[in-house]
């Protein structure tokens, strides 16, 4: 029995950790940007920091569900529109960035790799909406079960940090082996276009953030 709780929490973490970092979002297309432009490891160590941000509000979850849940229910409007403006601020930043600046060879010390990791992390974190997503998943893998005891949970959540980088790791080296044939406008071309999606994606953010807001007050 201890066993196989072992095994159903290990393989729900793992599948979790690699469902919550799989949607193509900013974090997802940053990382393939920064693939592109600097290479894999600073792909790889951004997908790193959003891992260890998702892996943060796993826990979260797990030790405070009802005030987390709480927490966002008040301040969810609030959250879209800060979010939003934040999503927004970086997509001016990086569609007036010359990515020939910042293209590096793959194994160049000089990237700031550590900083790539923080940007991830950051800019995961300044998402805690995730949360919701996330207690979906725990409902839908019964990760949160009354018979689970505290070294299962270490394993599962250990399982689900470990998902989301095997996640990342696919995802850089996939984009890594496609860096070759990308040159120079095509890498401009594409900072572009991500900035573009990423600041669609803010506006409509906002949009519903103030629509609701005005909604909620004029109620």
């Amino acid at each position: 029995m201890m066993i196989d709780h072992f095994i159903n929490i290990m393989t729900s973490g793992f599948l979790i950790g690699i469902l919550i970092s799989a949607p193509m979002g900013p974090i997802g297309m940053l990382c393939i940007q920064r693939t592109l432009n600097k290479g894999r490891t600073a792909g790889l160590f951004t997908g790193i920091g959003a891992a260890l941000s998702d892996f943060i509000y796993c826990l979260l979850t797990g030790l405070g569900l009802s005030f987390i849940e709480g927490f966002i229910n008040r301040n969810q409007i609030l959250l879209q529109i800060l979010g939003s403006i934040v999503l927004i601020g970086f997509g001016v930043y990086l569609f007036k960035k010359n990515p020939t600046r910042s293209l590096k060879p793959a194994n160049d010390s000089s990237s700031t790799f550590w900083s790539d990791l923080v940007t991830g992390f950051l800019f995961t974190f300044s998402n805690p909406l995730i949360l919701f997503f996330i207690i979906g998943l725990f409902a839908r893998f019964n990760f949160l079960l009354p018979e689970f005891k505290y070294y299962h949970y270490f394993a599962g959540y250990a399982s689900i940090i470990a998902g989301a980088l095997v996640w990342w790791y696919i995802i850089t080296f996939f984009v890594n082996k496609v860096r070759a044939h990308f040159n120079v406008r095509s890498m401009w071309l594409i900072n572009r276009i991500i900035a573009l999606l990423l600041m669609a994606m803010a506006a409509v953010g906002l949009f519903m953030g103030i629509k609701n807001y005005i909604l909620s007050y004029n109620g």
